[in-house]
């Protein structure tokens, strides 16, 4: 996926000529080829007012016009950080819905939580206080360790992610940080729901945890599930195990991935989480169910 100007749905073939089976279909448009850190951890991408894409790898990016459609590659300029702190939102409230589609400032579902948004996706979430929301024009993604043109594997928009920090490795503009746990939201194109589900939960676990091992990747049977709001759709869990421990950062990994219709209700959305498993101060399970409850649609941003 995003390879050049490689419209969404074209096939990628990497080495040995074998198609990747955890490509994807881009929401977003294909950016430029950034420049590499040197390892598969996530990268961020800013996009700025729906029409621009800063790619962020050290302190340098590229700014590309087309938001949706084909981009346009300019010149390198200073990205923004990854850091940049995200909209505040009013983390103390609560309110109940009994209606999936929600505010265009919604309040928490869960007492004392915080509400993540994607207007531009029509999604909206609630994390634990301790999580980091990126702003909403942020997307994050993961690619081929051995890829030159770092061409995403998948990828979600406006992210929160638990201790974004978590375990680092490099130095300098080659330092990478990798999150403990992160969780976004995309649109989905040419597929049902239930490959999609299986798609982004088995995608975060190879870019992310297993690669260049796709064997140590087992995903649960779909299920149908429903949120609290009534939100409906596929269901599907997945973990990585027996990844060997070939660095600090390296370990087990889990991911969910929730896929719904969006708020027009002619396509499908999807919302995935995925976490380091059976580590120090590991997400429980629990807690990535109770985040889950809480996906609920938005009206989207015009």
């Amino acid at each position: 996926m995003w390879q050049g100007q490689q419209s969404p749905g074209d096939p990628r073939h990497p080495q040995g000529g074998q198609a990747n089976p955890y490509q994807q279909p881009s929401p977003y448009g294909p950016p430029p080829q950034p420049p590499r850190g040197g390892g598969n951890r996530t990268k961020v991408i800013a996009i700025a007012a729906a029409t621009a894409v800063v790619i962020a790898a050290g302190v340098t990016g590229f700014l590309v016009l087309g938001g949706d459609k084909d981009a346009e590659a300019k010149d390198p300029k200073p990205a923004t950080s990854p850091s940049s702190p995200a909209p505040s939102t009013d983390p103390g409230a609560s309110a109940g819905t009994d209606n999936p589609r929600a505010d265009h400032d919604p309040k928490p579902v869960v007492p004392g939580w915080k509400v993540v948004t994607n207007p531009a996706k029509g999604v909206a979430f609630d994390v634990p206080p301790e999580w980091d929301r990126k702003q909403t024009d942020w997307v994050t993604y993961v690619a081929e360790n051995d890829d030159p043109e770092d061409k995403p594997l998948v990828a979600f928009m406006a992210p929160a992610m638990l201790d974004p920090a978590w375990c680092s490795s490099g130095s300098g503009d080659k330092k990478e940080n990798m999150a403990l746990a992160a969780a976004g939201s995309r649109s989905e194109r040419g597929q049902d729901p239930e490959a999609a589900a299986r798609a982004n939960a088995e995608a975060w676990l190879y870019g992310f945890y297993t690669q260049p091992d796709k064997k140590k990747i087992k995903s649960a049977p779909a299920e149908q599930y429903t949120t609290k709001s009534g939100l409906s759709g596929t269901l599907v869990t997945s973990a990585a195990s027996g990844v060997p421990k070939k660095n600090k950062c390296a370990s087990d990994g889990k991911a969910t991935a929730f896929v719904f219709k969006n708020p027009k209700g002619n396509e499908y959305t999807s919302w995935t989480l995925f976490a380091a498993k059976d580590v120090k101060n590991e997400l429980p399970d629990d807690t990535v169910r109770k985040i889950l409850s809480t996906v609920r649609l938005m009206d989207p941003a015009k």
